[in-house]
């Protein structure tokens, strides 16, 4: 099924409405990630799971934001060269 755009802005993880969700294995690794969540008034649901593999995902991204990529502009045919040559792009490096 194809996802259609609605409008609406996604919810930021870490909110009430989104909290952000964490297996640890052991009771001292839940403290550790409880500290931080409370360090950063973040919202969370942590799950103590000793048979299960520990998923801190969320938590990583909450600390390690993705940055936005900025694109340069494309150089165009008819443009001047970059590199400083004085000819048209065409006839110079985009050959």
């Amino acid at each position: 099924m194809e996802k259609i755009y609605d409008g609406k802005r996604p919810v930021k993880l870490g909110t009430e409405k989104y909290p952000a969700v964490v297996r640890v294995k052991t009771e001292k690794r839940l403290k550790e990630v409880t500290a931080v969540f409370e360090e950063n008034g973040w919202k969370y649901e942590i799950e103590l799971e000793p048979d299960k593999p520990e998923d801190i995902n969320d938590l990583e991204l909450l600390l390690n934001p993705p940055k936005t990529v900025m694109v340069e502009n494309k150089v165009g045919r008819n443009e001047p060269c970059p590199c400083g040559s004085g000819k048209k792009y065409k006839k110079c490096c985009g050959a």
